[in-house]
């Protein structure tokens, strides 16, 4: 069922609200008031029963949706530690002043995004990506790479070596010339035992590698 009241906070006599104490050009205070809230309410509402128990403003929920995304928080992360912590949270959130305590359960956003389901999901990017207009229609998208991680190989001595008797093997094979060993099974277990040489079983053979 959904809430018959929107998220209202008790206030104290001329308390200023948390619209009045952040700063208004804060990126989340901005998104705050680019977001048409009332169309999330109007496209999830068909979601909820009319009977039962009055649930979670949509509202609320939606707005912790995208946070949990924006930052990239799990559920338990932003409802039990982030969202008291952060006042711009809870302006977005669309609360007046500052609260105590958690605003749902964990769980709460994981019944949220089921009832909501893959299109009410698509319906939040969506709406995200209007609000970009021109810049959301575009069909180049700049990624940072520089942390990502690399499929990347060290070359080790180890690996070198390896890679050298792989190399004679081949051309061997190739010239069709007699080979007495191929030493592949050597220079794999050569390599398996450079992997992690300061373990206490391998600490003993890495010293002897190391020697020679």
């Amino acid at each position: 069922m959904t809430s018959k009241k929107g998220v209202t906070n008790q206030m104290g006599f001329l308390a200023p609200t948390l619209k009045e104490q952040l700063n208004p050009k804060q990126e989340l205070y901005l998104l705050s008031q680019a977001i048409k809230w009332e169309y999330f309410e109007n496209e999830f509402e068909q979601y909820y029963s009319k009977e039962g128990r009055p649930a979670h403003p949509i509202r609320l929920m939606t707005s912790l949706l995208i946070l949990k995304h924006l930052y990239g928080l799990s559920d338990e992360g932003l409802v039990e530690q982030q969202w008291e912590m952060n006042p711009y949270f809870q302006y977005f959130s669309g609360m007046k002043t500052v609260q105590w305590g958690q605003p749902c359960a964990a769980s709460d956003l994981v019944h949220f995004r089921k009832r909501i389901g893959k299109q009410g999901v698509e319906k939040i990017l969506k709406h995200s990506v209007d609000l970009h207009r021109k810049d959301g229609q575009d069909k180049h998208t700049s990624i940072e790479t520089t942390v990502q991680e690399k499929n990347i190989t060290y070359p080790t001595d180890a690996k070198l070596h390896k890679r050298i008797i792989e190399k004679c093997v081949a051309i061997l094979k190739k010239e069709q010339l007699p080979l007495r060993r191929s030493y592949s099974r050597t220079a794999k277990n050569l390599v398996r035992a450079t992997y992690n040489g300061g373990h206490p079983k391998r600490i003993k053979k890495q010293h002897l590698l190391d020697a020679n």
